[in-house]
């Protein structure tokens, strides 16, 4: 018999914060435990900078750009996107370890700074399911793109977005440091042409994406 792992998506409320802060550690594979840490003062846990800055409003790293799956009412991964800004001559990334990233951003594309799952929860299509969601805000936004950065040892991520047809868009050689996961290799630019998704799918994630703050999304069976 065939079972099935029902789960909702819905849009992140102000008090989910500190469960994306977490889930965005997963997912940036040490990038954000770098920046959080020079944010942080001296009595300033990660997790409550990580907290306080999706706990924002009006700005691109905030709860506001967030969907979450839930199950049974429980936060088990999420999906964080906003639209890159257009290139306006901004000073240059002088952070030598930051520079990269900054180098493989793609303007006027729906960037995916953070998708992760909760490790029990994880080969159930709760992945997949955000992405999807994920493109569909990007259609009713009329982005013509999505594009995400991953380190190139990340092979089960990578092999994730190719599989979901992304393409490998660009590269740069990391700069190692003791907060990253990896300490060689490249760092990818992926991307992906909005509209790639199936045809009969766009109906329901459209409704998905426009449903009131908080309000779920149609239950995913996978």
């Amino acid at each position: 018999m065939e079972l099935h792992f029902e789960f909702d998506i819905r849009r992140a409320e102000q008090k989910d914060a500190a469960e994306i802060a977490g889930l965005f550690l997963i997912s940036s594979d040490g990038l954000a435990t770098y920046i959080w840490r020079k944010l942080a003062t001296d009595d300033t846990s990660l997790a409550a900078v990580g907290a306080a800055r999706y706990a924002r409003t009006d700005t691109a790293f905030s709860y506001q750009n967030c969907l979450l799956a839930t199950q049974g009412g429980q936060i088990v991964g999420m999906a964080h996107a906003f639209e890159m800004p257009e290139a306006g001559g901004e000073d240059p990334e002088t952070d030598p370890v930051l520079a990269p990233y900054a180098s493989l951003e793609d303007p006027g594309s729906l960037y995916i700074s953070g998708l992760a799952v909760h490790a029990p929860f994880r080969s159930r299509g709760i992945g997949a399911a955000l992405l999807d969601c994920v493109e569909a805000v990007a259609f009713t936004r009329a982005i013509p793109r999505m594009s995400l950065i991953c380190f190139e040892q990340n092979t089960r991520a990578i092999d994730f977005y190719l599989r979901h047809g992304f393409r490998v868009a660009d590269r740069r050689p990391i700069v190692p440091h003791p907060d990253l996961h990896y300490a060689g290799g490249d760092a990818f630019l992926l991307i992906r042409t909005v509209g790639d998704a199936r045809a009969d799918a766009v109906p329901v994630l459209r409704r998905a994406v426009a449903a009131p703050q908080g309000g779920n999304a149609p239950s995913q069976a996978q």
